[in-house]
């Protein structure tokens, strides 16, 4: 409770230990002890020692996610550590190429700034690896709410589906934002809006293994994409709904075109044949299974929380929303279904209508009936500073 040393650093030991990490190949490091949510001083011993060292990513749960539970934090400050490298490599080059384009006119000013999972926008200085695991998604679910602002609509469910999954959430109002949140089975603990995720999109891959049909969680990707690609794909959902005529055979103005025949071989080679039964009837049988994946998300979202999906507009939007947003507006029974008039760029739409938004954490251990008030206030003074 009171923070106290009990037994120093053994700096020789780290110093031992943090080398072999290095001379194995290791690049980043998570720095995570027992109490450093509330002292953090060896943390930040540590990570000096590991400056002197060379790792080009350090992550300290202190400054990452000062906060108890240990197994959160530590969660949190890996996945911190795993994806800031990623993350600083793909900032760096964008902002020195905007810097190039923009040397031929002052008249522009440089500002960048990326969307967190909050939902809110923060400096590329200042963008780590824990801000950006749902940053995309946040984009949509800030873009729905922004469309709705002028049709008198404030309940919405929001049915996003892309290429590799579904994105789902609910604003009732206001936005719902969770503090920890498991992402792919690891424990997060920083702001987030409230979004659920389940691994089903266009690139879905469709499998009959062991007289078991199977639709994801693997993706084809853009490359090579579905087998309509013409690319070497393969069967995915995005070909189901090309053989039934839910996708024209021409997008993107002509430029790309999807080969329905390849498609429909595929499904009746891989799915029709082994079950017995016609491609159109296959591919029928797809998509149920597909749109029953993501309507037990939508479920979970809503009906499990005990919000009776009735009184609330579905939206659906992303580059496969607005195909399966009909049959999943009755599966889930809303009375409504909008579908924005540029669904597939929402997300980028939503990017443009937020502000900047900071959020702080800090955690302060104290006995039950023996309250520090001044310790209290000067905490919350601490994060208004």
């Amino acid at each position: 409770i009171n923070g106290n040393i009990l037994k120093k650093l053994n700096h020789i030991k780290v110093k031992e230990d943090l080398i072999k990490f290095k001379s194995k190949g290791f690049k980043s490091l998570a720095i995570v002890l027992m109490h450093g949510y509330k002292f953090k001083k060896h943390e930040e011993l540590i990570e000096k020692v590991a400056l002197k060292i060379g790792f080009d990513q350090i992550s300290i749960s202190s400054k990452v996610s000062p906060l108890v539970k240990i197994v959160c934090r530590g969660d949190t400050t890996v996945a911190d550590a795993y994806l800031s490298p990623v993350l600083n490599k793909y900032i760096q080059n964008f902002t020195s190429n905007l810097t190039n384009s923009l040397k031929s006119n002052d008249k522009i000013k440089q500002s960048v700034y990326f969307m967190m999972s909050s939902g809110g926008l923060t400096s590329a200085l200042n963008f780590k690896g824990k801000d950006s695991i749902l940053s995309g998604p946040a984009g949509g679910v800030v873009g729905s709410v922004e469309t709705i602002k002028s049709l008198g609509i404030n309940k919405i469910i929001n049915f996003d589906m892309g290429g590799t999954s579904t994105d789902v959430s609910h604003f009732n109002k206001d936005y719902e934002r969770k503090n920890e949140n498991i992402v792919a089975g690891t424990r997060i603990t920083s702001p987030m809006l409230d979004i659920h995720t389940v691994a089903a999109g266009g690139g879905s891959i469709l499998k009959f293994e062991d007289d078991r049909f199977q639709v994801g969680p693997e993706s084809a990707g853009s490359n090579p994409g579905p087998t309509c690609y013409d690319n070497n794909g393969p069967l995915t959902v995005t070909d189901a709904n090309l053989v039934l005529g839910r996708l024209p055979e021409k997008l993107l103005d002509g430029a790309l075109r999807l080969d329905s025949k390849a498609a429909s071989f595929a499904i009746k080679k891989y799915i029709a044949d082994p079950l017995g039964t016609t491609v159109e009837a296959a591919a029928i049988g797809i998509l149920a299974i597909v749109n029953e994946t993501m309507n037990n998300a939508l479920k979970l979202m809503t009906v499990e929380r005990g919000l009776d999906p009735k009184n609330y507009t579905l939206i659906a939007f992303g580059g496969a929303g607005p195909v399966h947003g009909g049959q999943l507006m009755r599966l889930l029974r809303t009375e409504k279904l909008l579908i924005p008039r540029y669904p597939g760029i929402l997300c980028a739409t939503g990017l443009l209508s937020t502000d900047l938004r900071y959020d702080f954490a800090i955690t302060r251990v104290q006995r039950a009936g023996q309250y520090n008030k001044k310790e209290i206030s000067d905490a919350f003074n601490s994060l208004s500073d």
